[in-house]
C-alpha cells in the first residue's frame, strides 16, 4: 500500500517509478530506505516551509544522493556525492529533461553534504539537504511529529544500528580515494592558527542525534 501524508506521496510517473526500480536494485537495503525517508522528511519540510518544489526532480535527488557510494557508480577519483550527481545525469537525459532542471537535481546531489549553501538556492537542491541531515544527523527532528515519523519508518525501516551502519557504509565508499575527502579549508585555517579550535566531527553529531539508538 503506498503510503501518504498530508496529500503527499511518491510521484507517480515512469521516471519516478523507473528510478525507485534502479535504485533498489543497485544500492543496499540500507541505502535505499534511507534515500526514501531522505525524500519524505525533504517533501514534508517543503510544505513546512510553504515552498512550491517539482516533486519529481526532489524524489530523483533524495533517491540518487548516495548513488556515489555504490560499487556500480564509485569512480577512483571523484568525490561520491558527484558520482552520484552524474549518475543522476545520465539517467535524466533518458526522460526529457531539460538541462535546466538536470543541473539543479545535480547540485542537488552535489551540495548535499555541503552544509550552509544548499539553503539558499532552489527548493529542489535545499531541500534535498535537508532531507538528509534530518535523517542522519536529526536536524528538524522535533518538525515531525510522532505519527508522521513512525508511518515514514514503518514503511521504510531505520534499523536501531542505523547510525553506526550509515557511517561504515560512508567508510567504505571513500576510503579507497581519501584525497576526495578535502572540504572546508576554513577549519583548516583555525586549526593552523588556533591551537584550542577544535572542528565539528560529522560521527559525533551522527550519534548525538535526537534519533533513538
Amino acid at each position: 500500500m503506498s503510503l501518504t501524508i498530508n496529500s503527499i506521496r511518491i510521484p507517480d510517473s515512469r521516471m519516478a517509478k523507473d528510478a525507485t526500480a534502479l535504485i533498489r536494485d543497485t544500492e543496499s537495503e540500507l541505502l535505499f530506505n534511507h534515500s526514501s525517508r531522505v525524500y519524505w522528511w525533504a517533501a514534508l519540510a517543503g510544505q513546512q516551509r510553504n515552498v512550491s518544489v517539482d516533486h519529481e526532480l526532489l524524489y530523483i535527488g533524495c533517491m540518487f544522493h548516495d548513488m556515489g557510494l555504490t560499487h556500480e557508480h564509485c569512480s577512483c577519483d571523484k568525490r561520491f556525492e558527484v558520482d552520484g550527481a552524474n549518475a543522476a545525469r545520465t539517467f535524466l537525459q533518458h526522460y526529457g529533461i531539460t538541462q535546466t532542471d538536470i543541473d539543479k537535481v545535480w547540485t542537488a546531489i552535489a551540495l548535499h553534504t555541503t552544509p550552509g549553501i544548499p539553503e539558499f538556492m532552489a527548493p529542489e537542491i535545499a531541500l534535498v539537504t535537508a532531507g538528509v541531515e534530518m535523517d542522519v544527523l536529526g536536524r528538524g527532528y522535533p518538525s515531525y511529529d510522532d505519527a508522521t515519523r513512525e508511518a515514514v519508518v514503518a514503511q521504510y525501516p531505520r534499523p536501531a544500528d542505523f547510525k553506526e551502519q550509515i557511517i561504515q557504509t560512508f567508510y567504505d565508499g571513500i576510503k579507497s580515494k581519501p584525497q576526495t575527502t578535502f572540504g572546508n579549508v576554513k577549519a583548516d585555517v583555525l586549526q593552523d592558527k588556533d591551537p584550542a579550535f577544535r572542528p565539528f566531527n560529522f560521527c559525533t553529531i551522527i550519534r548525538q542525534s535526537r534519533w533513538p539508538g
